[in-house]
């Protein structure tokens, strides 16, 4: 018998019918064969597989996709072309590294540890949750962050993989490629990140670090056009630490009025602010403008690598309405984001963590970035920018008195090398000549590093002006 395969159209009963095939005889039926009228390659001994054209590949070549090409993280970009070589003579001091747990100094509670322990004893979790997160939980955090000006419901929270994916999906529901979107300078790397993977246009407004970092609004409108399709305002802000008065939130919401842009809030460092200063949800203003709020565990809890993050759907006169929310529900479906046993623990997190502990976190972040400013404040050729309301500082080195190095990240390279603290240059945030420090190190750390980068800037310090010719090498 040959091994030659011949197309057979079958009748409606499909492969499982009685149709017979002759091996050399093609018979033609009406019937719709298996996803309806369909014609099957059958080979002689009745082996059934798709007919496809011959491949015109004649040799491998696989390649990347372009959103693989577009997505580059800044900070990894320039972290890691970095020549890092710390002292061999002194021990390694990480400011760089916005993780709060890397020094064991900062524990999270013991009521978040053991609502853990009881959800994974329940064995109620162990299985997949919905994409969106259980009703339970997702009302667990509506009630938490509720509140009268900006209420919420269980249908208005959609849990994510920590606080980067809720910025992922939010970015994601609301842009199209060739849209462009509002982004803080300086600002998070990763909103840049996801947007430029996705085909959208990253347009990036000012900070004032003058005006202890406040929004040019002027700046800001002057970027919006037809195709703006979201505006991201981080409140605390991160990489400055700064936090918006009510005043200038509502500034900011009658911009985004004015032009009919919604904002995507990324508020993960909501309530960790100093005592004496307030910070409220951009939610909470608004009568206009419809906000996704972005938050998680992360930061406030001490528990970043737990990935629990959420969305709080703010709609404002129905103009989201059911498409972004039907959107989020089915971006959300991509991968069942949220871990489910941090799910079942998370109402008890949310309820039972005693105010002390927010305190005590608070009391060590204030005195640090107390202790790293006014040390910093008294080193010639650095001006430490800080709002005094959060946790983060920020030095600017001033280059003409630096004029060895030709940048911030060639400074920071060398402050590894000669005194082994590891400072983030802020290029990494699109803001060269400044750098970030993180004030999560123990206290005796902080105090070490900042002798340190004295000794530094000591050495290399040379008298100048901003006129002199070392101010654009």
């Amino acid at each position: 018998m040959d091994n030659k395969s011949y197309l057979v159209q079958m009748n409606g009963n499909g492969v499982h019918g009685k149709t017979a095939v002759n091996a050399k005889t093609l018979n033609s039926t009406n019937g719709k064969g298996v996803h309806g009228n369909s014609i099957h390659h059958v080979s002689v001994n009745g082996s059934l597989y798709p007919a496809k054209a011959k491949s015109r590949r004649q040799r491998w070549e696989v390649k990347p996709s372009e959103m693989s090409k577009n997505t580059l993280n800044p900070i990894r970009a320039i972290v890691d072309g970095m020549k890092l070589t710390p002292n061999p003579d002194k021990p390694m001091i990480a400011l760089s590294i916005g993780d709060p747990t890397v020094f064991g100094n900062l524990p999270t509670d013991n009521t978040v540890l053991q609502a853990m322990k009881d959800a994974i004893d329940s064995q109620k979790f162990n299985g997949y949750a919905p994409s969106v997160g259980y009703l339970k939980s997702r009302q667990a955090v509506a009630n938490f962050y509720s509140c009268p000006e900006a209420p919420l419901e269980a249908e208005d929270v959609i849990l994510t993989s920590g606080c980067s994916q809720a910025i992922d999906l939010a970015i994601s529901v609301l842009c199209n490629p060739g849209d462009n979107i509002l982004v803080p300078c300086p600002g998070f790397s990763l909103y840049k990140t996801l947007a430029v993977s996705m085909g959208i246009e990253v347009k990036l407004y000012n900070l004032l670090p003058e005006k202890s970092w406040e929004v040019d609004l002027q700046h800001l409108e002057s970027l919006i056009d037809e195709r703006t399709s979201c505006l991201i305002v981080t409140n605390p802000s991160n990489p400055c630490g700064s936090v918006y008065s009510k005043e200038h939130l509502q500034k900011i919401l009658k911009v985004a009025s004015r032009h009919c842009v919604p904002i995507l809030a990324d508020e993960i460092y909501s309530d960790m602010v100093f005592p004496g200063c307030s910070c409220p949800s951009m939610a909470s203003l608004s009568t206009d403008v419809p906000i996704l709020s972005c938050g998680g565990l992360a930061k406030r809890w001490l528990v970043p690598g737990w990935r629990m993050g959420w969305i709080l759907i703010h709609d404002r006169n129905n103009l989201f309405g059911s498409e972004i929310r039907q959107g989020l529900v089915k971006l959300s479906q991509r991968i069942l984001g949220a871990c489910s046993i941090i799910q079942g623990a998370l109402e008890s997190i949310l309820n039972n963590t005693p105010q002390s502990f927010y305190n005590k976190t608070i009391s060590f972040l204030k005195s640090n970035s107390e202790i790293c400013f006014n040390e910093l404040s008294t080193i010639p050729g650095l001006q430490p920018r800080h709002a005094f309301r959060s946790h983060v500082p920020y030095g600017e080195y001033k280059k003409y008195h630096f004029p060895d190095y030709k940048n911030d990240v060639d400074f920071t390279e060398s402050l590894v090398t000669e005194q082994s603290v590891f400072c983030l240059p802020a290029s990494a945030f699109e803001y060269p000549n400044f750098f970030r420090i993180v004030v999560t190190v123990p206290e005796e750390m902080m105090l070490e590093a900042c002798s340190r980068i004295r000794e530094f800037c000591q050495r290399h310090y040379r008298p100048g002006s901003p006129d002199s010719n070392y101010l654009d090498q």
